[in-house]
């Protein structure tokens, strides 16, 4: 407050907060909404269930001991591990995150997204990947032979027009199947050009509301 002000600090504190509830007011109905046009089904905070097999378990711990000394991350491959042992042992209950956005495609194929801020804490990204591989195995252990993805979808890249910094994702996840990055992620949803739709209403939005928006900021000054 001494350095930058009252004003300065109380406009930062406003942005953060909506940049915060972009996630579950904005971005998740806007995705399910183009989804459910695309998919044969979508539903936004999705239940994917509660029960995981213990070897499925051990299984994913083994893959993330493997993560942290360097192994490079092979999602193919750790679906498959994790399936070969989705009914394997006991069955524990697992209190998991709801899938932020639920997808499944005509073919079946389910597709689970986590939908993050644009600059992830990337000290964290050990949770976000034990989540994604969690979410399979319980889904696996009520349809073993499903077709199921997982990834971190980030809803619009900060670094525009730069492409988004994939570095800063690399070691846990694998790049080129778990992160669905701004453009990927709403072209996914709904096709070519989606993306730069939803640019272009945000865009019209704001010119819209500019005056009521900047009377809010008015209180800042």
């Amino acid at each position: 407050y001494r350095l930058l002000g009252h004003d300065r600090m109380a406009l930062f504190s406003f942005i953060h907060s909506l940049n915060t509830t972009f996630g579950t007011s904005i971005f998740e109905p806007v995705a399910e909404t183009l989804a459910n046009i695309k998919f044969q089904f979508a539903q936004k905070q999705y239940i994917v269930g509660d029960v995981i097999s213990e070897q499925a378990q051990s299984e994913i711990q083994i893959i993330m001991n493997n993560l942290t000394v360097g192994k490079n991350p092979n999602k193919d491959e750790e679906i498959e591990r994790i399936r070969k042992v989705c009914k394997k042992g006991r069955m524990n209950r697992l209190k998991t995150v709801k899938v932020d956005l639920f997808v499944q495609s005509p073919d079946g194929t389910v597709h689970l997204f986590d939908l993050k801020t644009a600059k992830p804490n990337i000290s964290n990204f050990k949770d976000f990947k034990r989540t994604l591989l969690e979410w399979v195995a319980i889904f696996l252990a009520q349809k073993p032979d499903a077709k199921v993805n997982s990834y971190i979808a980030i809803p619009y890249n900060p670094y525009e027009p730069k492409p988004y910094e994939r570095w800063t994702l690399k070691g846990m996840l694998d790049l080129n199947k778990e992160p669905k990055v701004a453009e990927e992620f709403w072209d996914f949803l709904g096709n070519n050009g989606a993306y730069s739709e939803l640019l272009s209403c945000f865009e019209r939005v704001g010119i819209e509301l500019r005056p009521e928006i900047d009377e809010y900021f008015q209180k800042f000054k």
